[in-house]
């Protein structure tokens, strides 16, 4: 049931964020505490740490995406990344998954803490990225959803394996219609 209702509301969530709707957030939010126990009781520690960090996280994104409405100023628009800002993030993500992993791997009883610790130090950059309205930002999904899959699979977590799929496919679909905004009417 709590698998079920997480799954709906995640693919909600997805669908705002490609068509920018600040609601992407709230429901972000719920989302991810209904999936931290799904995932805590399946052992993935990182990703159940992960959705603490996204409920958090989901504050600041919702409150980035409010901003023009709050302040009457723009708010972040959609944009590419600058080579420098490329690197920084690869460097972050490379430095994030040993850490992540060394720490489940000796604070838990994971049976999968390389792979739950890649899905996490990149989820959360993915989760950076997204507030920040980077285009890049659906590259990094469609790699966290295509591991995840495997990783879910291995934890016979098969409603969450459906979602990852579906998460994929939107990933995709995300970065067309960013894409397709970036570049303005032809």
């Amino acid at each position: 049931m709590t698998e079920a209702a997480g799954f709906a509301l995640a693919v909600v969530m997805v669908v705002c964020s490609i068509k920018e709707l600040h609601w992407s957030w709230p429901l972000a939010i719920a989302s991810s505490v209904l999936y931290f126990f799904v995932f805590q009781d399946s052992q993935l520690y990182g990703e159940a740490a992960l959705q603490i960090v996204f409920a958090v996280i989901g504050l600041w994104g919702w409150w980035q995406w409010l901003r023009p409405s709050l302040f009457k100023t723009p708010g972040p628009d959609i944009q590419r990344m600058s080579l420098r800002a490329g690197l920084l993030t690869a460097i972050t993500a490379l430095t994030l998954w040993p850490l992540v992993a060394l720490l489940l791997q000796h604070l838990t009883d994971s049976d999968v803490p390389w792979w739950d610790g890649f899905v996490t130090a990149l989820s959360l950059v993915g989760q950076y990225l997204l507030g920040r309205k980077y285009l890049e930002t659906w590259l990094v999904w469609i790699l966290v959803n295509g591991v995840s899959i495997g990783l879910f699979a291995y934890k016979s977590l098969w409603l969450t394996v459906l979602l990852y799929a579906i998460f994929l496919a939107m990933s995709g679909v995300g970065w067309r219609t960013w894409h397709r905004k970036m570049k303005g009417p032809v």
